[in-house]
C-alpha cells in the first residue's frame, strides 16, 4: 500500500545536518563567547587564571538550546573548568544576550571538546608500525638515515 520509508521532514533533516542559519548562529555565539571569556572576569577560583578555547557551538533545530564545546588551554582541570562554566551560564547566557541579538537566546549547555584527545589518539594509530606496514610505507619516526642505501 505504501512505501517502506517513512517519510517527514524530521527524517530529511537529521540527514541533512544543520541548517545554514543554525551554523551562522553557532559561530557568531562561539565568537562572542570567546570575546566574554577574554574580557570579562567570571568570579569563581576553579576559572582564575584559566584560558577557555570555545572550539564549537551547536545549535538545536529550534534555537534554544546550544552545546557549547571548550577546552581549557593546557587541558588542565577539564572537568572542574566545565562544572563551573556550568555554574556561570545563566551570567553568560545574559552577557551573550547583550552582544547577539535573537529572538531567543539559547540555553547554554557546557561539554568537554574530546577531538583533541581523539585526534591525537588517531594519528598515534596512523603513525604505528602495525598501520605502515599495511600500507606499504615506513613509519614517519624513520629518518631519512635509516634509508640510506649503502654502496
Amino acid at each position: 500500500m505504501g512505501s517502506s520509508k517513512p517519510s517527514g521532514n524530521s527524517e530529511r533533516r537529521a540527514k541533512k545536518g544543520p541548517s545554514q542559519r543554525q551554523l551562522r548562529v553557532a559561530e557568531n555565539l562561539r565568537h562572542e563567547l570567546s570575546q566574554i571569556f577574554t574580557r570579562i572576569d567570571i568570579r569563581d577560583e576553579d576559572l582564575l587564571d584559566v584560558i577557555i578555547t570555545v572550539s564549537e557551538i551547536r545549535t538545536s533545530p529550534d534555537m534554544r538550546q546550544a552545546t557549547v564545546y571548550v577546552m581549557p588551554l593546557g587541558g588542565k582541570n577539564k572537568d572542574i573548568v566545565v562544572e563551573a562554566l556550568s555554574r556561570h551560564r545563566k551570567f553568560l547566557r545574559g552577557e551573550l544576550s547583550r552582544k547577539v541579538t535573537l529572538k531567543y537566546m539559547p540555553e547554554l549547555h557546557f561539554r568537554l571538546d574530546e577531538t583533541f584527545d581523539e585526534s591525537g589518539r588517531i594519528s598515534d594509530v596512523l603513525n604505528s608500525k602495525k598501520v605502515a606496514q599495511d600500507l606499504g610505507d615506513k613509519p614517519a619516526d624513520q629518518t631519512e638515515a635509516d634509508t640510506s642505501i649503502d654502496e
